[in-house]
């Protein structure tokens, strides 16, 4: 009888201890990273600090955001491979790093390293021109261009910003008459007519865009840009070239649905956050989370356009 009771305290203590390790190991019970494969200071960088401090402020775990440049990305997301499949060390990669990275085989992790938590920012590229110009959008420029001489302005050939228009044309059945790559694509190559359309970002223009001086004809976003509500997206106006510049947060294949969660409520929250909302006001970036099945299927998708965009 003493045996049978102290077999049942025995088993009983040994479930109460199993319980308070449990509780114990709740998500997250030590510092979580954030790691940005990019310099401090762009856009990317910035999100993932808020996120960061609201992940922080959600569930007292120290977090921090880590820049670990270099590769065009590639050495902090090869950090990020591997480690650990736990929710402590969460990728914040750029398209470039899930596609031509590795459809270039510059990397050394497959498409099933990683699983997307959230789709949760796209870069706000532009197509501008002069507002003097007869076309207000892609096809108008399109009827322009077959019978008038239209010079294009961009960061670089190999970039998929260039390549989306340069197919976008081929598509409409038009060529620029001129295709140059700069270091910056801005207010002073449209007025002095360096260039008569150019690839730029929002900001880059944004003091012609203001005077009346330029206008955008085409948002290389997934979403109309908020300070351009009027100007329709790429994809909208030439369905299956598109190829935004875009951001998510990503986790390892296998790591736990209770980390996953954690996170991406904090990230839901942290972008919806005053300071969010005014970073997409004052710089036309396509703030907004999608969910992860979202987001999968997006990488999956962008990942195809890219590889043909590579092979032309």
């Amino acid at each position: 009888m003493k045996k049978s009771i102290h077999t049942v305290v025995f088993a009983t203590l040994v479930a109460v201890i199993a319980l308070l390790g449990v509780a114990r190991a709740e998500y997250p019970e030590r510092p979580v990273q954030f790691i940005v494969p990019w310099p401090p200071g762009d856009l990317e960088d910035v999100l993932a600090r808020i996120i960061s401090d609201q992940m922080q402020a959600d569930h007292g775990a120290p977090s921090a955001v880590v820049n670990m440049k270099g590769g065009g990305g590639l050495i902090g997301a090869s950090h990020v491979a591997g480690a650990d499949a736990d929710g402590y060390t969460v990728g914040v990669f750029t398209g470039n790093i899930l596609t031509a990275h590795i459809i270039k085989g510059r990397a050394s992790f497959g498409t099933d390293a990683f699983e997307p938590l959230g789709v949760f920012l796209n870069y706000p590229m532009i197509l501008a021109t002069r507002a003097s110009e007869p076309y207000d959008d892609i096809n108008g420029l399109a009827a322009h261009a077959k019978s008038n001489a239209v010079k294009l302005g961009h960061f670089g050939f190999n970039g998929p910003p260039t390549r989306q228009t340069i197919k976008t044309a081929k598509r409409l059945g038009f060529e620029y008459a001129g295709s140059a790559a700069y270091d910056e694509t801005n207010c002073v190559m449209l007025s002095n007519g360096d260039a008569d359309v150019i690839v730029t970002t929002v900001k880059l223009v944004s003091a012609c865009l203001n005077s009346g001086e330029a206008k955008a004809i085409a948002a290389y976003t997934a979403e109309r840009i908020s300070v351009l509500p009027d100007v329709m997206t790429l994809e909208e106006q030439v369905p299956g070239v598109s190829v935004p510049a875009w951001a998510g947060l990503f986790v390892r294949a296998g790591t736990p649905q209770e980390a996953r969660d954690a996170i991406s409520t904090s990230a839901i929250k942290a972008l919806k956050s005053k300071q969010a909302l005014d970073i997409a006001k004052s710089t036309g970036a396509v703030v907004s989370w999608n969910d992860a099945a979202k987001s999968a299927a997006w990488v999956k998708e962008q990942y195809g356009r890219v590889e043909e965009l590579l092979s032309e």
